[in-house]
């Protein structure tokens, strides 16, 4: 098997359970960790070498760019994702707010990598009082059904906090039908 087979057979069989709680939020969730620990296993069966880069980026806004790439025979597979940083974030020192931006775009770049889905994700809309940060490809995002926990939070994103459908449009694909169920 080349790379590419190993990749799909992993993808495939690849179970990572959200083992996480936020009381706060009433959600489930799965830390980078959480998918690490299930990729494991996997990783050793296929034989596949899996790396995991940081890098600070300082542009108009201080991010995290976190690169994950599987190695097999020469042959190399790489996914990129970025979180931002605030260095200045009440009850965390610097090191701390680092490394949650670290640990959240690696999340996120070994969901793409692996094509772990995250959309019934609480943790996924949950925006923490902060506009949603624009995906890195339109074509990726999944379109917000209705009645689903993603629509509940938007409705309460748009009716509490003074979202519009363009930012849920930054997040999600949205249809006629759920953008006027978001409105009324």
């Amino acid at each position: 098997m080349n790379l590419r087979e190993k990749l799909v057979a992993i993808q495939g069989s690849l179970k990572a359970p959200k083992n996480q709680r936020n009381n706060f939020g009433n959600y489930n969730y799965r830390s980078c960790e959480d998918i690490l620990e299930a990729l494991k296993p996997h990783l050793t069966k296929h034989e596949v070498l899996l790396t995991l880069e940081d890098g600070i980026i300082d542009a108009s806004v201080l991010y995290v760019e976190s690169t994950a790439t599987v190695s097999f025979d020469g042959e190399s597979i790489s996914v990129t994702a970025q979180a931002g940083i605030n260095p200045d974030k009440k009850g965390m020192d610097i090191a701390q707010s680092f490394g949650a931006s670290s640990s959240y775009a690696r999340k996120y770049a070994l969901n793409g990598l692996f094509l772990i889905d995250d959309t019934k994700d609480a943790d996924s809309t949950n925006t923490h009082d902060k506009s949603p940060v624009k995906a890195e490809k339109e074509d990726n995002k999944a379109w917000l059904q209705k009645d689903s926990v993603q629509f509940n939070n938007a409705k309460k994103a748009i009716k509490e906090k003074g979202f519009t459908i363009a930012d849920i449009r930054k997040k999600y694909k949205v249809s006629k039908e759920v953008e006027s169920l978001l409105i009324n």
